[in-house]
């Protein structure tokens, strides 16, 4: 697919009584962390707090970052992990999990934070209602990244998946790491050994291996599966997933060990392959407690590339072996994996197979539950943000105009909706309804329809139906 090199951004559609209202708040690609209302109106720019992601907290505070590894050293890695209020003045700050000594650089301490993290209070990082992250006490879950070898995946140095638990204070009083588990997750023999030479390697800090790349971390919260007596969906579990192996999993909070997973691969059951290939997916999570579909698992199904196995023609390798041009979001029973609810090119209203990459993010991206039962998705490679009601008609829409300097594109990494309340210093706002362009018919000023001097009208047009044969088509000239 091509897209335009000009199109509207800002607000694009917006129907006030079939969204459920509130405030956006996402990162504008280096710029900060920014905050709308329905409309587009930009609220609050907090310049320089940058995201992965921005969250928002209830008082009109944010989460994000201050500063970026060295690139030449570290892959992603946040410098820091801070929590802001409405005017920009840090009121927690995390940054002491390794001290780094890169060549060239000044020494100091890093959070390492990457992609993901979670305060108390919430399980998985926006609006639930009576479940309130907190936001003047209480831990925080930070997905982090840890330098190793292991030589059970590979000779080479790994770029490892921690997860750790931070008190208020920044006392580091839990930690798990990835490649701990690999027994645990699944890898066939192939997979394993294109693993061993090749575990995505990546040219920062003199070559490391970014085998799994963990995206998202959340807790699990209260659930009916639990209630019921499964244990392996313990409240204080985590649920996370591996961009680079196809892989979801839950593991248990006590133990670390491996209690529910998804992938690497979903050929392997009847129930697998119904739910089809999940690859190189964002933001898993389960849906909380409160919020309509509460207990099933949601997912940003990006398509793309990722997996490791048996080369294929897409592979020569076997690295990054699974293959798709479009995203699906999925909402799935963690029991039975069937399908509860989806939003795929079909739904969008694309011809499948055809058109199916106009839905297609294959790289960041997210979905949020929203109260009223419609699911904001972020389209994050398109700078696309969009609300969609479960009948799945876009109900708000929003294309980010903030493009990178460096990296020449507009990507929002996930966005968040959240109530009004939850920022005090603002009057509610209007919300006024945008009803969408017509693009058959809406010509940039200049351009417009009636500024042509005639129309050619082809006769014989819907007759013809040969594949290979020439159609000469009689044609009459209809002056206007």
């Amino acid at each position: 697919m091509t897209y335009p090199s000009v199109y509207p951004t800002g607000v694009t559609v917006y129907n006030p009584d079939k969204c459920w209202n509130g405030y956006t708040i996402f990162q504008a690609k280096e710029v900060g962390a920014l905050l709308l209302d329905m409309n587009g109106t930009e609220l609050n720019l907090w310049k320089g707090l940058h995201g992965f992601p921005n969250k928002l907290l209830p008082g009109g505070h944010v989460v994000g970052h201050l500063g970026l590894r060295n690139p030449a050293f570290g892959m992603q890695d946040q410098t820091d992990l801070v929590q802001v209020d409405w005017d920009g003045n840090i009121v927690w700050k995390f940054d002491q999990y390794e001290y780094i000594e890169d060549p060239g650089e000044k020494a100091q301490w890093m959070a390492r934070q990457h992609h993901d993290y979670q305060r108390q209070g919430n399980p998985v990082g926006y609006y639930v209602p009576g479940m309130d992250p907190l936001v003047d006490k209480g831990n925080t879950l930070i997905l982090c990244h840890k330098n190793l070898k292991n030589t059970k995946i590979s000779e080479k140095n790994l770029l490892d998946d921690t997860i750790i638990e931070v008190t208020w204070d920044g006392d580091i009083v839990w930690e798990w790491t990835c490649s701990d588990h690999f027994d645990e997750y699944g890898f066939d023999e192939a997979a394993k050994n294109v693993l061993y030479r090749d575990p995505n390697m990546r040219t920062a800090g003199g070559g490391m291996g970014d085998w799994m790349h963990i995206n998202s971390m959340s807790v699990l919260g209260p659930n009916k599966w639990y209630d019921a007596g499964d244990e392996r969906f313990h409240p204080d579990n985590i649920i996370w997933d591996g961009r680079e192996t196809n892989i979801l999993a839950i593991i248990d909070k006590k133990t670390g060990k491996v209690v529910w997973k998804v992938g690497p691969y979903y050929d392997s059951s009847p129930e697998l392959k119904k739910l089809g290939w999940i690859i190189g997916q964002h933001h898993v999570h389960m849906i909380p407690r409160g919020l309509p579909g509460e207990g099933n698992i949601l997912v940003f199904d990006n398509g793309g590339w990722a997996g490791y196995g048996a080369p294929n023609p897409g592979a020569p390798i076997g690295a990054k072996n699974a293959l798709r041009d479009y995203s699906r979001i999925l909402e799935f029973d963690p029991i039975t994996l069937k399908i509860v609810w989806q939003y795929t090119p079909l739904e969008a209203g694309w011809v499948h197979p055809v058109d199916s990459n106009r839905f297609y993010s294959p790289f960041i991206s997210g979905a949020q539950r929203l109260p009223n039962g419609n699911t904001l998705i972020t389209e994050g490679s398109g700078g696309r943000v969009i609300e969609v009601t479960a009948e799945h008609e876009i109900v708000w829409e929003y294309i980010s105009p903030y493009w990178g300097q460096h990296m020449k594109t507009n990507m929002v990494y996930r966005a968040y909706r959240a109530p009004y309340e939850w920022v005090p210093q603002l009057e509610t706002p209007q919300q006024v309804p945008i009803v969408p362009i017509d693009p058959k018919t809406f010509r940039v000023p200049g351009a417009a329809p009636l500024g042509r001097k005639k129309e050619t009208v082809v006769a014989g047009v819907g007759a013809y139906h040969g594949s290979t044969a020439l159609c000469v088509a009689a044609a009459e000239e209809v002056e206007e």
